[in-house]
């Protein structure tokens, strides 16, 4: 006998229209993301030509990160960041975490462009490659998520898990950058920067559902807690990896490092995806591993990277 199509669809979620609202929320995200870092970057630079400790050590001084207060465009960089965070919040209120974390990674495929046009450097063929390698991986990830994932309520059992991991790897990134500072460089700054906001999304998404709930007590506080303490965290470590590289390679790192915790968090710790079929697993490995492919090739043949 022929299979039973019932068998496959009994399989698949559809989304209300309130959660595929997300979607577009987490585009326009992106943008102000993308955006943001720009501002940024140019502004570590600025403060850093003005101080003259270019390449003198391997992170902002803090006589530089109080100076980067008084420029305009990190200052115009941070609100399109902190606007950037309000959507993606709004997003995650809106939608399961693996559908909309991951179209962050369109920041990098704006941040390219953007930068091509500011250093009038073309685009070459393998960067077009690469970029469409990125469009492509995650747009067929969050067209399967779509269909597959679901919002569940978060028990505390599950979000005492979430926070012990933040535990450790707070307490191992900050070990690190503490005794073995002059070694790090950029790639460095953008791994630890990326695990946290993985970790902050995350946190978020739990925040906004147990506020929905009313379940609103004492481990939700040491939530927001933590969340606070790894946004802070990160967001030093982002400062430090403007200094050390250039905008397309902090972008591309965050975009790669910070979608993978949170959707894996969202997987394994949250089960947003235990209805899914097997067809669809192998659909997220096989769109995550071509996007991430393509942000690294982007980020390696990018004319701005490269000099």
């Amino acid at each position: 006998m022929p299979p039973d199509l019932s068998d496959f669809t009994d399989h698949f979620v559809t989304l209300t229209p309130n959660q595929w609202l997300g979607i577009p929320v987490a585009l326009i995200a992106a943008v102000f993301l993308a955006l943001g870092a720009q501002f940024q970057h140019r502004g570590v630079g600025r403060v850093e030509a003005d101080t003259g400790e270019i390449d003198t050590s391997p992170g902002l001084s803090p006589r530089q990160l109080l100076l980067l207060l008084a420029r305009p465009s990190w200052v115009i960089g941070t609100v399109m960041l902190g606007l950037a965070v309000v959507l993606q919040l709004t997003s995650l209120y809106l939608a399961p975490i693996i559908v909309v974390q991951p179209l962050g990674a369109t920041a990098l495929v704006i941040t390219a462009i953007v930068n091509a046009r500011i250093s009038k450097v073309a685009l070459d063929r393998k960067s077009i490659r690469a970029i469409a390698f990125c469009v492509g991986g995650v747009g067929i990830f969050v067209t399967v998520a779509a269909f597959t994932a679901k919002s569940s309520p978060i028990s505390a059992g599950q979000l005492g898990v979430i926070l012990a991991i933040l535990g450790v790897i707070t307490m191992g990134f900050s070990l690190a950058f503490a005794f073995l500072r002059d070694r790090f460089k950029a790639i460095g700054f953008i791994l630890g920067a990326g695990v946290l906001y993985g970790f902050v999304a995350t946190l978020a998404k739990v925040v906004i559902d147990r506020a929905k709930t009313g379940d609103f007590e004492w481990l939700t506080v040491t939530c927001i807690v933590a969340l606070l303490a790894a946004a802070v965290l990160g967001g030093y470590f982002v400062q430090n990896a403007y200094s050390s590289g250039p905008p397309d390679l902090v972008i591309a790192g965050l975009t790669v490092v910070d979608p993978l915790v949170a959707v894996t968090i969202g997987i394994v710790v949250l089960q947003e995806a235990s209805g899914a079929p097997w067809f669809a697993a192998v659909a997220y490995i096989a769109a995550g591993a071509l996007a991430v492919y393509g942000v690294f090739q982007l980020s390696k043949h990018h004319p701005q990277a490269q000099r």
